[in-house]
């Protein structure tokens, strides 16, 4: 048998090798195509994702998709909302079951690099800390001393309390268990003076107590957790879209553009404040989206400060500190490139 010459056989294993690497997923055209957005989260957690009597969703996390889908169809309703149960969920992700996952677990390397995903942009900075009784009289961390604390042993927070009460020269006695669940039950039957979980986990814990007000988050974390939005690799159109709507709703607090302000600005001089509304540059059309894609976001879900006052504010009878997620301008994390 003649062999083919080599020339042919190298660009048949060429052509073999590209017909075998995954085509980037054109994300906001199917998008479109359907006609809403799917959206997920993992692990249901009041505030973030919770669903009422009539099968309504609302949180955190929804809102944030509603913004998406405002910037992609002009919007917020247009969008199929679903929570998975468990702490890190990428398969309907990888399989196209949704279009993002606007709450995954905590930003890790082996997160964002073994499953075919990315993370965008952190929406929610958290870390573990503790809920004490206000009887306890403490107000710090580091007035704990000689307490029994609620935990969970096998992710890493019995390691942290170790740790941490090491270098702070106190003591605690561990009250452990396997689930998060165990930890409210425990704590109200007074099995712990104290609970120590992460500030999401303890303000859901927080929300289901006799009267939320008689009970504290301390301030401090003693452990780092990012949380963010996760989209599929491989389609940068579908990350930038993602991730500037977030950013949006970071920039409108930056310079005070809120949902119920946003219709009056048309007049506004600010360069910042008219980028943002559409009125001065295009940064819609690279994406793909309207000039005005920003503002529908904004619109639809209010900007960063109010995203958080809905679903963490007073008006929950369990208020949780911004802390790490107040501006960096007014001595927090959160952050947005300037939108220019």
């Amino acid at each position: 048998m003649l062999k083919p010459p080599k020339p042919l056989l190298f660009l048949a294993a060429l052509l073999f090798a590209l017909s075998m690497q995954p085509a980037a997923a054109q994300t906001l055209e199917t998008v479109r195509q359907r006609g809403f957005l799917i959206c997920g989260s993992s692990n249901p957690l009041a505030g973030f994702s919770q669903q009422d009597a009539d099968g309504r969703w609302s949180g955190f996390d929804v809102d944030l998709c509603r913004a998406l889908a405002a910037a992609i169809f002009g919007n917020p309703d247009l969008i199929e909302f679903r929570a998975y149960r468990g702490e890190a969920r990428f398969a309907p992700l990888q399989t196209g079951v949704v279009d993002v996952l606007m709450r995954n677990g905590a930003w890790t390397t082996g997160r964002d690099i073994r499953y075919g995903a990315r993370y965008v942009a952190p929406s929610f900075f958290d870390g573990q800390s503790f809920l004490v009784p206000q009887a306890l009289g403490v107000v710090s961390a580091y007035e704990l001393d000689d307490v029994s604390i609620c935990v969970v042993d096998g992710f890493g927070e019995l390691e942290a309390l170790d740790e941490f009460f090491f270098s702070n020269q106190t003591r605690f006695r561990e009250v452990a268990y396997e689930e998060t669940a165990d930890l409210a039950v425990a704590y109200r039957a007074g099995l712990c003076e104290v609970i120590s979980a992460s500030g999401r986990q303890l303000q859901a814990i927080r929300r289901e107590l006799p009267d939320p007000a008689l009970h504290r988050i301390l301030p401090e974390r003693i452990s780092k957790e990012v949380l963010g939005p996760v989209v599929r690799d491989n389609d940068d159109q579908w990350f930038d879209i993602v991730r500037w709507t977030l950013f949006a709703l970071i920039s409108a607090e930056e310079v005070g553009v809120t949902s119920l302000n946003i219709d009056s600005l048309s007049a506004a001089r600010t360069h910042a404040v008219r980028r943002i509304l559409g009125i001065e540059g295009d940064f819609g059309a690279a994406l793909g989206l309207r000039p005005t894609f920003m503002t529908d976001a904004i619109r639809a879900a209010g900007n960063y400060s109010e995203l958080y006052d809905r679903h963490f504010g007073s008006q929950t009878g369990a208020a949780m500190l911004r802390g790490q997620n107040a501006l960096w301008t007014n001595g927090g994390l959160l952050y947005a490139p300037p939108i220019r």
